[in-house]
């Protein structure tokens, strides 16, 4: 199970999922990735789930990246407790997912395979994801001649 190794502060408050991701919206590493189209709290069962239903699928061949990491923790109060007495102790932690962020990135593996590996990891998840691949950046062809632009 993931989860920080150590944190300057032990409780957090909840903040808001509003608007899009602007970092870890574009794949880095792999050739194929999973990206998520909603909002969610990824716990970090979750994700380890995802992994391994990714992996077993693949028979560990390829590579997997996941580029989400549960930073935030989340407080329960005990069950049958009174109202007050301060706030709970974190009981798991979350990893906050907005749209477009790119949370599984894979390689090695033919398209069919990574398709069919990132949507098992896909069920496992609180969240809408699409499977997506990575533009090929072609450089522009040049004639020959050898010309300045």
């Amino acid at each position: 199970m993931l989860m920080p190794k150590r944190v300057k502060r032990r409780k957090q408050q909840r903040g808001r999922m509003t608007g899009r991701a602007t970092s870890g919206n574009k794949i880095a590493y792999g050739e194929f990735g999973l990206v998520a189209t909603t909002p969610a709290w990824v716990t970090s069962n979750q994700i380890e789930a995802a992994r391994v239903a990714m992996t077993r699928y693949t028979k560990r061949g390829g590579q997997v990246w996941v580029n989400i990491f549960p930073h935030k923790p989340i407080t329960k109060k005990p069950a049958e407790t009174r109202m007050g007495s301060g706030k709970g102790s974190p009981e798991y932690w979350v990893a906050v997912v907005k749209p477009d962020r790119v949370l599984f990135e894979m390689a090695g593996v033919s398209e069919e395979t990574a398709r069919e590996a990132l949507r098992l990891a896909a069920t496992k998840l609180p969240v809408k994801c699409k499977f997506v691949k990575k533009e090929t950046s072609v450089a522009p062809a040049t004639t020959g001649e050898g010309g300045e632009c």
